[in-house]
């Protein structure tokens, strides 16, 4: 797979999902997997998540990586439960 300039996408994995005709939800849940392990140490996985949604679901809003995108970008805004059994009251 070709590098890209973009600081987002460096593997160009993202744009590459959108030219590829006929690709399902699962197969673009994959490669957002890739993605999200391959992203440089130090980007910050929500921004890069905000901009590429930003850039793409302006020209492909019912693409399923549209979707996949717009699902991560909820999950990183979700706030997560901190604690565990450590933290429950014995």
């Amino acid at each position: 797979m070709a590098r890209s300039d973009d600081q987002n996408d460096h593997k160009g994995l993202i744009r590459e999902a959108y030219r590829i005709e006929g690709i399902t939800l699962p197969e673009c849940r994959s490669i957002f997997l890739d993605w999200a392990l391959s992203l440089p140490d130090g980007r910050d996985q929500k921004q890069a998540l905000t901009d590429l949604h930003a850039l793409y679901s302006a020209q492909a809003a019912d693409h399923p990586m549209t979707q996949v995108l717009a699902e991560g970008l909820t999950v990183a805004e979700a706030p997560k439960r901190r604690g565990g059994w450590r933290s429950r009251n014995r």
